[in-house]
């Protein structure tokens, strides 16, 4: 019963939250400032997941400007829990099939996130040039990427691809990595309580580092940096106590 409540609220939340966040965004039409705000509104709705989130900024965030962003990606349910991660003046950028999800795809293209084409891999280079050029013409503004491509859904840090760390390299910007402890399995919504999720922005990888030598080498240090820290959150993050029927029987 608990669950089939969430689903409804949840489903509410977003039609409700899509359209007055149209009509906020419409002052403004396709401005990069409106997805903080819209981040932090849909960040409200953790409290439906029955989960708390803490979160965590390096100091040097503050006053970093321009960057790549780049975070785990783990289910559907991120836009609701990395949202709370999202700085002033961060876009994400996503498949250009979501502008035509009902009242969220509206949403995201309204609020000024980026749109691209990931079907065709032979215009990667295009795609890449077209975020560059979104971070140079747009002063003080941010990219955040999923360097993984897709949702690991409990399976661990998957491969990174190379297209966010040759955005960053093209667009001259630091990388700044967010990890977020691992959930997947953790949330289940006929449960009250699902504990907390860790979440930490990382002091960000600076454009004069050594590592910055090419995408590649960059690709391989963020990923074991967010590797480690990973493994980090997930040791220090509270569980919540399993549902009765999934306590395993005493021997």
């Amino acid at each position: 019963m608990l669950k089939l409540i969430r689903i409804v609220l949840l489903a509410l939340f977003i039609v409700i939250s899509a359209v007055f966040g149209c009509i906020y965004c419409l002052f403004r039409p396709r401005n990069h400032k409106n997805v903080h705000t819209m981040a932090r509104f849909f960040f409200w709705a953790t409290r439906f997941l029955g989960v708390k989130v803490r979160l965590k900024v390096a100091d040097e965030i503050k006053e970093l400007g321009s960057a790549v962003y780049i975070a785990n990606h783990q289910s559907n349910f991120d836009i609701f829990v990395l949202t709370g991660a999202v700085q002033p003046g961060v876009v994400s950028v996503g498949k250009r099939s979501l502008a035509w999800l009902p009242f969220f795809g509206q949403l995201y293209w309204l609020s000024g996130n980026i749109l691209i084409n990931r079907e065709k891999q032979r215009k990667a280079a295009d795609t890449i040039r077209q975020v560059v050029e979104s971070i140079r013409e747009k002063k003080g503004m941010s990219v955040w990427m999923f360097p993984e491509g897709t949702r690991s859904r409990g399976r661990g840090l998957l491969p990174f691809k190379n297209g966010p760390f040759h955005t960053a390299v093209q667009a001259e910007v630091p990388v700044v990595p967010v990890v977020c402890s691992d959930y997947v399995g953790q949330i289940d919504l006929n449960r009250w309580n699902n504990g907390e999720i860790l979440i930490e922005i990382m002091p960000p990888i600076l454009k004069d580092a050594p590592q910055r030598e090419s995408a590649r080498k960059l690709n391989i240090h963020c990923r074991r940096l967010m590797e480690g820290k990973l493994e980090e959150l997930n040791s220090q993050v509270q569980r919540p106590e399993p549902l009765p029927s999934q306590k395993m029987p005493a021997s």
